[in-house]
């Protein structure tokens, strides 16, 4: 099963614990000052933004979320209307497996057209994460899919090949009514999300989320976003989703996914509860 991954960046360096130590022990020997109402809310007003800030940063370790997309293309023959060099009009677009919104982590995907194109570095900043053309050759496509600052600091290539014309082409006329549909299944892994980004996604119909460990004791999820909002980015209703391909596999690949973070969860139980063994003192013999 394809996977990529985007793994997180390096952990930042902590500050040295003894300063802090030290400055709390001289502000205990003198009373706390008296606060104003407006020194005590802006107190609390920093108390949420220092927890905000640790959930952007705090990662969860041998935990990974994964969201099935697939990249593909669809061409259109002209017909009558084709001309040497206008033969067909096709689309290369990103989407969820499942065709939910993609918006969720996706903040903007490039398409890397064939130089021959006028302005051939097309960026789309919204969904659908759709670009459609005209032209008359094949080429391969470079799509570039850039992340939220939550989700991943990398973006991450991906490469698809236009097809105008069908495998089977006899050399008779191409139907103008059924596109040539190429498409690939694929899945992005994020290794050791960020507690902000697990929290935001976790009930999300796109993404694919272990169950964590109760030692994790992480708050409950906010409230989910409105209906009618999630719906603006899928690509449920999209004019060319009649032609979009099933995989009859990707049922399959999602249990199998789900069931190896089922398994990765297991080992991360188990290796806690060995590292608790070899930690316990050891009884010595009594005698007695």
């Amino acid at each position: 099963m394809p996977r990529k991954s985007a793994s997180p960046p390096p952990p930042s360096e902590t500050a040295a614990s003894s300063g802090a130590t030290t400055s709390g022990k001289r502000q205990s020997e003198q009373p706390p000052p008296d606060l104003t109402p407006a020194q005590k809310a802006a107190r609390s007003k920093a108390s949420r933004a220092s927890d905000d800030s640790d959930k952007k940063t705090r990662r969860l370790k041998d935990v990974e979320i994964s969201f099935p997309i697939v990249h593909g293309t669809m061409a259109f023959s002209l017909g009558k209307k084709a001309t040497e060099y206008n033969s067909h009009k096709w689309t290369v677009y990103v989407r969820g497996a499942t065709n939910e919104d993609l918006s969720v982590i996706l903040k903007r995907v490039v398409f890397q057209l064939h130089p021959s194109f006028n302005n051939p570095t097309r960026v789309v900043e919204s969904p659908p994460f759709e670009l459609s053309e005209s032209g008359w050759g094949e080429f391969e496509i470079a799509i570039s899919l850039f992340f939220h600052s939550d989700v991943c600091d990398k973006r991450l290539d991906l490469y698809h090949q236009l097809k105008l014309y069908p495998e089977d082409d006899s050399g008779g006329t191409q139907s103008t009514k059924k596109p040539v549909v190429i498409e690939t299944y694929d899945e992005i892994v994020f290794l050791e999300p960020t507690e902000a980004f697990f929290l935001r996604v976790q009930n999300h119909p796109a993404a694919i989320v272990p169950r964590l460990p109760a030692s994790l004791n992480l708050p409950p999820p906010g409230p989910l976003e409105h209906q009618s909002e999630r719906r603006r980015g899928d690509t449920k209703d999209n004019p060319l989703s009649q032609w979009y391909m099933n995989f009859s596999e990707a049922d399959e690949l999602l249990k199998l996914a789900a069931a190896r973070q089922q398994v990765q969860a297991h080992i991360v139980k188990l290796r806690r509860q060995l590292s608790m063994l070899e930690g316990a003192p050891s009884k010595a013999a009594s005698g007695q």
